[in-house]
């Protein structure tokens, strides 16, 4: 490996970033971990790769998003405290969508003697994980060689282990500049570095396929369970064998939208008997219908519907944070990581149904109603887009075709916002790596997109980001990113001069208090003036087209732009006004 002869602390982190496959490190430049840096560039030769970005909270949205499309985890570097403290509520979300992200931070050096007067002292903290442990699976600050090896092989083992999440180790700035005393041992990669799977009690499983194939209305809900992708077409075999339609949560892509037993936005579950949630973190939701106003819940599901679950829900859960949502009692709870207990449930399910010959007719009869839903629910979608066919500024609905008819005949990849759920009802989400799943809060978005980006750069693949107004403003120099590192993103605004999902909750509370509707808009709007989104792109290196209020100039616009992803490989945007829903 090249550099001087003598060894620093950092060149063992760069050691072990390459014996563990990290492919890239995202950072925003820190002192605090300014050996760390050198020994990348000049021992490691900038292997693993960096990426540059504008913000710590980009760099772990970036991380976010690639572990998102590609199950791999990237490492994201952050600078001692204040780096971190800058970081938290991108590790906070990657915590909530269970993806594995390794942070590396930094701290002044632990020894007082060596500090810099002022700045090493606040930016030091006791201890610098404090700061994310409730919502981090594991976090360390090792303080020699030895404990730096134990520490990352400890974390990348909890990262990788379901349910997955970020960790956080963190390296004193004294060691990293440090020469290494002696050689210290690395962990033989010929053996594990991770854990195995945990496959479900195999009475519970032959309980839950005999509990679905008895069923008169089953129901599968699914959310996280798309995160492995043999998991989509085994759900395919699981709902086609059972005659059972699919409702997908949208956390991952779960089941493809066009299947006919996809019911996704149906009502079937007010008439279920049985459903059964595969992976699945808040079963209640679902199950229940909101009052906007009042904040009240009510049941959707008849009396006596069975409840099954298989899942890892009871793990990793935090006593701060209240992810693990409302508690729903069910008829069986089956711990277990679904890539081994679906393909065990279909194997069951396929005995019980080579002997099931009186049920073959009316699982025959229950597919076939099921698809005409499942018409009849596309048909329904394409008459509301009809109706707003010619709205001006653009209509969601008309913005997702128009989406649709450039990119249809490419390999595409949506990267998070699903344009409430327009593109689920247009496009053709027929392959698990069509979708990484639904976007997250506001200020994750872009981030995100620039890790789906970066998994897919090289592969030919049209990458798109259907990109709200709100959440780039909140990161908008992470544009220079793409332009900087080349990703092949194709952004199309949803711009609907707003923040506007906050502007409908005040719009519901001056209804309910009689006060006056139209003000509503006031500290809600994001207009007077509205930001140029094109020309801000193109400020840093962007293709970019827009503002387009027209809906007959967007198609061809989107056109362009997609051509020059695909032709130059750079980014590009469309700056596409819209209606707010």
């Amino acid at each position: 490996m090249p550099g001087a002869a003598v060894r620093y602390g950092s060149d063992l982190i760069v050691d072990l970033l390459r014996l563990y496959e990290i492919p890239y490190v995202a950072l925003n430049p820190g002192s605090s971990f300014r050996g760390l840096h050198d020994s990348l560039v000049n021992y490691g030769d900038n292997n693993p790769p960096m990426i540059e970005c504008t913000h710590e909270e980009i760099a772990i949205g970036i991380a976010h998003g690639y572990a998102k499309a590609t199950g791999r985890p990237m490492a994201a570097i952050v600078h001692d405290v204040v780096g971190l403290l800058h970081s938290t509520i991108a590790i906070y979300y990657a915590y909530l969508d269970r993806v594995p992200v390794l942070v590396l931070g930094a701290t002044g050096p632990m020894d007082v003697a060596r500090r810099r007067p002022h700045i090493d002292w606040i930016h030091t903290a006791l201890v610098q994980g404090n700061a994310v442990r409730e919502f981090v699976k594991w976090d360390h600050q090792p303080t020699d060689a030895a404990g730096v090896v134990d520490a990352f092989a400890r974390g990348y083992r909890v990262m990788m282990t379901e349910p997955r999440g970020p960790v956080y180790l963190c390296f004193d700035a004294a060691f990293q500049e440090d020469p290494l005393p002696t050689s210290v041992p690395l962990p033989d990669k010929r053996k594990p570095l991770t854990t195995t799977t945990m496959q479900a009690d195999p009475a519970a499983l032959q309980q839950a396929a005999e509990l679905l194939l008895a069923a008169e209305q089953p129901v599968i809900l699914a959310d996280y369970l798309g995160r492995y992708p043999e998991n989509f077409h085994t759900l395919v075999r699981l709902a086609e064998l059972t005659a059972t339609p699919v409702l997908d949560l949208g956390a991952r892509l779960n089941f493809p939208n066009r299947h006919p037993l996809c019911l996704t936005g149906s009502r079937v579950l007010e008439e279920a008997d049985l459903i059964l949630a595969l992976d699945v973190r808040d079963l209640y939701g679902p199950l229940t219908r909101l009052d906007r106003v009042t904040r009240r819940t009510e049941y959707v599901i008849p009396p006596g519907c069975k409840l099954v679950e298989i899942g890892l829900g009871d793990l990793n859960i935090s006593s701060w944070s209240m992810d693990f949502q409302q508690f729903q009692q069910t008829d069986l709870s089956i711990l277990a990581d679904t890539r081994l207990a679906l393909p065990a449930l279909v194997e069951r399910c396929e005995a019980l149904v080579a002997r099931d010959t009186a049920g073959q007719a009316r699982r025959a009869a229950r597919r076939e109603a099921l698809a005409a839903q499942h018409a009849a629910l596309w048909d329904s979608w394409r008459e509301r887009a009809r109706e707003q066919w010619d709205l001006r500024p653009t209509s969601l609905p008309r913005l997702a075709a128009e989406v649709w008819e450039v990119i249809k005949d490419t390999d595409w990849v949506l990267t998070a916002n699903t344009l409430e759920q327009w593109t689920y009802r247009t496009w053709d989400f027929d392959q698990p790596y069509r979708h990484p799943g639904k976007s997250l809060g506001t200020a994750t978005q872009i981030g995100i997109a620039l890790g789906v980006a970066l998994a897919y750069k090289g592969t030919g693949k049209l990458v798109v980001d259907i990109q709200p107004d709100g959440d780039l403003l909140f990161d908008a120099a992470a544009l220079w990113i793409a332009a900087h590192d080349q990703l092949p993103l194709l952004v199309v605004m949803y711009n609907n001069r707003a923040y506007y999902n906050d502007w409908e909750h005040q719009i519901r509370i001056a209804r309910q208090r009689g006060t006056d509707v139209e003000r509503a808009y006031i500290g809600q709007e994001l207009n007077r003036p509205a930001p140029d989104f094109a020309k801000l792109a193109q400020a840093f290196g962007w293709y970019a087209e827009g503002p387009i209020e027209d809906p007959d100039a967007v198609r061809a616009a989107v056109a362009r732009a997609a051509r020059v992803v695909r032709e130059e490989g750079r980014p590009a945007l469309v700056d596409t006004v819209t209606q707010f829903r």
